[in-house]
């Protein structure tokens, strides 16, 4: 119930200066507290030149209109009242000066509604007004709060209640305004329409927790047990204050994510999820979820909430974080370089966490780092060694992944210690292994002959590349006398090797220049000597060890031919089957050993015979001599 009102004030009065009429003032609405009383303020007003010996009022409840038969509250002529008026209703007014103030006791919820004023000046002057009093029987005080309260800025609260009753006089007090401000009183006023009410006043600046607050006013009448409390409840607005939100995620690629963030305001916020400027979810809610499905490291980010409202905004941010095995590491750097120069090769990759790093050669560890995901392999002057395959490997704890490079290294060729000549009967054969990067060309000198034989000649040179290193095998056949001297020569664009080859085995040298006979002479001659000390040893009783079998001859030594590795199996079991076939005399010959073979053998012969040409020639003397 509002008391204050702007509505004007109207009396309706006659005039006598200006011929006058009837006309009656009276407020428009009124209250008062069940079981107090009220005092409605009345005057009215009639033509002058009537001039009526006595004046005489009716009060009426809810009609004006005498032939309806309303409920008569006060009547001056009778003092007949309705039932529910007895003893409750007397005229405070002096109806002669034209005052019809009523004042009404014991007010219960029954008496509330429209009360009229009908002037009886005697026979047919009589009129009812049609201004009325509106009665509001109330049982609580009225709080009157400000329609915006806003944090931080002072309001003034009142407590208001009706003083229309002269035999009872209202005190207010105020309920739960302990932390927000002492109260003071303001007193009794007097209403634009002639009404009164007592009006006490409580300042405070409000607080975001001052919302909802429950604020009462009590007013009391002394001396009696009448006392009456209305509330309010405080609205106070206030701008948006984040205060639920996560707190760092981690999360697998592929898992589902929640994000959830809450604000407190009044009223309440719009919120937003955003990323990187876009808006991804909003909606006007106290708290908002954002559900991404399936997570990629994409959307690995830092995610803002904003909460916004009329009175202000707030944004908090939270980092989520997508945990992936590294992705296939990228290599990126020189590959190719020259002997002695620097080499630096970048390796990397994307993971989360960082990953552990390893560059790998051949099973050993070249260079790590942890929890990088960078790694820099830097050979200040790369050698021949470092030539070949590389493997760059990232892992952590989600998984494993690696990427091979290749690093070529160029040099001059360099001619290996295994390379060699070696003879047999009129055969030679000169071996010549080069390492080198880009391939050589290979080429066989011999100074004796004023000769140079290189690859490109097929009858006398096979060639063969494995990797860095190239295999080139000159034969020479009719070489009866003592062999020629070769030196072997290669060369690349960065440089040039020679080196004159060694034979190897001087002694097998000289069995093939004395030849099969000479061999089988020598042996027998060798083994008749040792006969003959054996026979003088025994006739002159001196104890000698046994005389020696075929199987005690020393060992002679001859070097037939060679082999590179990965020959097959083959011409070991065909040379073993023609030495059993010679021993069991199905030859009448020693046999020959021959060097010249195919050129599609070449580089498949064995390396070394099981059954060498010297244990040949020894076992055939061995049945000769027999």
């Amino acid at each position: 119930m509002i008391f204050l009102t702007t509505l004007p004030l109207f009396w309706i009065m006659i005039s006598a200066s200006r011929g006058g009429h009837w006309g009656a003032w009276m407020p428009s609405s009124i209250s008062a507290f069940e079981g107090t009383c009220v005092s409605i303020p009345c005057r009215f007003d009639f033509p002058d030149e009537l001039r009526p010996a006595v004046v005489h009022g009716v009060w009426y409840f809810n009609s004006p209109y005498p032939k309806n038969y309303p409920p008569v509250v006060f009547k001056s002529r009778t003092q007949v009242v309705h039932e529910s008026f007895q003893g409750r209703s007397r005229l405070l007014g002096d109806l002669g000066l034209r005052n019809c103030t009523l004042l009404l006791s014991s007010l219960s919820p029954e008496l509330g509604g429209k009360y009229y004023f009908r002037g009886d000046l005697g026979g047919y002057n009589q009129y009812t007004f049609s201004e009325h009093s509106v009665l509001d029987i109330i049982n609580t005080p009225n709080i009157v709060v400000p329609p915006e309260v806003v944090v931080g800025s002072e309001v003034e609260v009142s407590c208001m209640v009706p003083d229309n009753c002269p035999e009872l006089r209202p005190e207010l007090s105020w309920l739960g305004h302990e932390g927000l401000g002492e109260p003071s009183v303001l007193g009794r006023l007097r209403e634009d329409e002639g009404t009164w009410v007592q009006v006490s006043l409580l300042h405070f600046v409000p607080t975001r927790e001052a919302n909802g607050h429950r604020l009462g006013c009590q007013a009391s009448f002394p001396n009696t047990t009448l006392q009456f409390e209305g509330y309010a409840s405080l609205d106070v607005k206030y701008p948006p204050v984040i205060v639920e939100m996560n707190a760092s995620v981690e999360a697998i690629e592929g898992s589902h994510v929640s994000l959830l963030c809450g604000a407190d305001s009044n009223p309440l916020p719009l919120l937003t999820w955003m990323r990187d400027g876009t808006v991804l979810r909003e909606a006007v809610a106290e708290s908002l979820f954002l559900d991404l499905e399936e997570v990629t490291p994409a959307e690995d980010g830092v995610y803002a909430c904003l909460a916004e409202n009329a009175y202000g905004q707030d944004n908090r941010t939270v980092g989520l974080s997508v945990m992936y095995a590294p992705r296939k590491p990228m290599v990126n750097g020189t590959m190719v370089a020259v002997e002695g120069e620097m080499v630096s090769i970048l390796c990397s990759t994307q993971s989360n966490p960082d990953p552990i790093l390893t560059i790998f050669k051949e099973k050993q560890i070249l260079a790590t780092v942890i929890y990088e995901s960078e790694l820099q392999l830097e050979l200040p002057a790369v050698t021949p060694e470092d030539d070949g395959e590389y493997w760059c490997v990232a892992e952590n704890q989600y998984g494993q992944r690696a990427t091979t490079f290749n690093l070529s290294v160029e040099f001059a060729p360099l001619i290996l210690l295994e390379s060699h000549c070696a003879a047999a009967r009129d055969t030679v054969q000169c071996l010549c292994v080069v390492k080198s990067n880009p391939e050589p060309s290979v080429a066989f000198e011999l100074p004796s002959r004023n000769v140079t034989v290189n690859e490109t000649e097929r009858e006398f040179v096979y060639s063969e590349r494995s990797g860095l290193l190239l295999t080139s095998i000159l034969t020479l056949r009719g070489q009866a006398q003592a062999p020629p001297r070769v030196i072997c020569t290669a060369h690349n664009l960065y440089g040039t090797k020679s080196l004159e080859l060694p034979f190897q085995g001087a002694h097998r040298l000289m069995w093939a220049k004395i030849g099969p006979v000479g061999a089988v002479v020598a042996f027998a001659i060798l083994i008749a000597i040792v006969c003959y000390i054996t026979q003088t040893r025994r006739k002159k009783n001196v104890t000698e060890s046994p005389s020696f079998s075929a199987g005690d001859n020393p060992p002679v030594l001859f070097s037939s031919d060679f082999r590179i590795s990965g020959a097959p199996e083959k011409y070991e079991s065909e040379r073993r089957l023609g030495s059993e076939r010679r021993l069991l005399g199905l030859r009448g010959e020693p046999p020959e050993l021959d060097l010249s073979y195919s050129h599609s053998d070449l580089g498949k012969r064995p390396t070394k015979d099981s059954y060498t040409l010297t244990e040949e020639l020894a076992e055939y003397a061995e049945i000769r001599v027999k």
